[in-house]
């Protein structure tokens, strides 16, 4: 019972830091106008805290387990899973999406991954039944009312200053009656507004897919992250800070060293702005702890297919209270829709935690 409690802990721990971190990211990447930079300081919170905290704990004794190289591999493996995790949450950011939708779609399809590729392990593909793919269904479902009926923005600080334009384009004619310069220019100004409305429309539509695109790349790397960090813990006997420092040094060289190396050749117009900074830290912060919830929780005795989709389903509930927390969102702005979306994303979640593939019993000693 006592590890049972200790296992929820731990999940609870990982939801709610996963649950956050998009938020918290977001922030950071508005502040400092960059991709790449918020994506270092993640990088830079990972390596402090699953690196080098771990190594000086490591360096006191105590830690069951020990290195191998199968489960360094894994282990490694998976720190490149978030990596690729955190960077598609940011592009998706930095193409226009916010946390609001953008994270409950990336928790609402990882839970699906993750028990496939579970399944694709541990070769129990046969115990896909009914229900496991009724809670595929629901996820799918909840997932695109999420995205169909995602609060949005108010548009009335933008109608503004068109009603305000208007009058005094009034005033300059009426002022210029008479001559043929100020009547020439307005059927002039009216084709290149309307010139430029295909052209909103179709660059609206490349963010857009731009943006799904990006979704998906978190959502395979995060929902595959579990099974593949298991599979390194246990190689190196159910070891706790071996893991998360083989996942901190992967986030260390994918976050840090190759965004660096990116900034100059990318063009990156950023700026190092002290709450940016701050914000991204926070972020990289929560993200390392929600590894370590997630390495406790199979230390406790969990297992991929049932601690992941716990998470999961979790996190986007987490993700929206905190989004509408910080962005100080009215409440007349959300649909009941939305809120619809994000109770049957959970209740796929949980569908799938309930009936996905559990693996295959041993064979009997002979």
């Amino acid at each position: 019972m006592k590890q049972f409690l200790g296992m929820l802990a731990a999940i609870a721990l990982t939801a709610f830091c996963w649950g956050v971190y998009g938020p918290v990211l977001h922030f950071g990447r508005e502040a400092m106008h960059s991709n790449l930079r918020p994506f270092m300081c993640v990088g830079i919170a990972y390596f402090v805290i699953a690196v080098i905290v771990p190594l000086a704990l490591l360096a006191r004794g105590g830690e069951r387990g020990g290195w191998t190289s199968k489960g360094v591999l894994w282990s490694l493996l998976a720190g490149t899973a978030g990596a690729l995790g955190a960077l598609g949450v940011i592009l998706a950011l930095g193409f226009g999406g916010k946390p609001i939708y953008v994270m409950p779609l990336v928790f609402g399809g990882a839970p699906v991954v993750n028990t496939l590729f579970t399944a694709f392990m541990n070769r129990a593909f046969d115990q896909l039944k009914a229900p496991f793919l009724a809670g595929l269904i629901l996820v799918i479902t909840g997932a695109v009312t999420v995205l169909v009926f995602k609060p949005q923005p108010n548009h009335q600080a933008h109608a503004a200053p068109v009603a305000a334009v208007a009058p005094a384009a009034t005033e300059k004619l009426a002022a210029a009656e008479g001559t043929d310069e100020s009547v020439e220019a307005a059927p002039i100004d009216a084709m290149r507004a309307g010139a430029a409305k295909p052209a909103t429309v179709e660059k609206k539509a490349e963010r857009f897919l731009e943006i799904l695109l990006s979704i998906a790349i978190a959502m395979f790397s995060w929902g595959a992250y579990g099974p593949v960090l298991h599979r390194g813990q246990a190689a190196m006997g159910g070891s706790r800070l071996r893991p998360l420092i083989c996942i901190g040094a992967a986030y260390f060289l994918i976050a840090v060293l190759v965004p660096m190396a990116l900034l100059v050749p990318m063009g990156d117009k950023g700026t190092w702005e002290f709450t940016g900074t701050l914000w991204s830290l926070g972020a990289g912060s929560v993200g390392a702890l929600g590894a370590l919830g997630t390495i406790l929780a199979f230390a406790c005795g969990g297992k991929p297919f049932t601690v992941m989709p716990v998470v999961f389903g979790c996190a986007p509930v987490i993700n929206t209270l905190t989004t509408l927390a910080l962005a100080h969102t009215p409440t007349t702005a959300i649909s009941p829709w939305f809120l619809a979306g994000l109770l049957v994303v959970a209740a796929g979640a949980a569908t799938v935690l309930a009936f996905g593939p559990r693996g295959h019993a041993p064979a009997p000693a002979k």
